[in-house]
């Protein structure tokens, strides 16, 4: 019967035959050689206690999980997976009631003609941030001398909600792409930035 308490309890290294080594085991620390019977378990013998690097009264800390956020660059892609090199021109208009506004990019040269054969054809306008994806399927593109030369994506905004978040997408591009420190107080509405390639 002793035996089969030994096998339920036991592990590879706690009790490997019916006869004990005398020496404790690697990573174990016996407690004194009295046998003793404990309250809350039917077996006899010496209790085995887990060595603990922290010393035998130490608490162990858990601290809750936190969620990690991590940072997305804002980026412009024509083709999904691809990002667009090429820094556009962006004109911006809106209603006088202010309750909706269209955006208008151009791209001169965009680097999505050098890799559309390789990649596939283009299949919408993709402006990627932290808070996720704002898209339109209002390209063209501008061909001289049967060349590609330039592509016009409209972003179209119907509701301030709608004008918020592209404000927010735009105010992100700024700091990533121009190292440009934003206050916290600042908005780009009603601002002309003509920024230098």
């Amino acid at each position: 019967m002793a035996a089969m308490q030994c096998q339920a309890f036991a592990s590879p290294l706690s009790c490997s035959s019916t006869r004990r080594s005398h020496r404790p085991l690697a990573g174990l620390v016996s407690a004194p050689r009295v046998p003793r019977r404990s309250a809350s378990s039917s077996l006899k013998g010496e209790p085995l206690i887990h060595f603990n690097r922290r010393g035998a009264n130490a608490r162990r800390c858990y601290k809750p999980s936190r969620a990690i956020t991590m940072m997305v660059r804002p980026t412009i892609q024509f083709i999904q997976g691809t990002d667009e090199q090429t820094i556009p021109d962006v004109k911006l208009t809106k209603s006088r009631d202010g309750t909706n506004g269209v955006a208008t990019f151009i791209f001169d040269q965009p680097s999505v003609f050098d890799s559309s054969g390789e990649l596939g054809d283009i299949t919408g306008f993709f402006m990627i941030d932290e808070e996720g994806v704002l898209q339109s399927v209002d390209v063209s593109a501008k061909f001289i001398n049967g060349k590609p030369a330039r592509i016009e994506a409209k972003y179209i905004m119907r509701t301030p909600r709608d004008w918020d978040r592209f404000m927010r997408f735009m105010e992100r591009c700024l700091v990533a792409f121009f190292v440009v420190k934003l206050p916290s107080s600042a908005t780009l509405e009603g601002v002309v930035v003509h920024l230098a390639p």
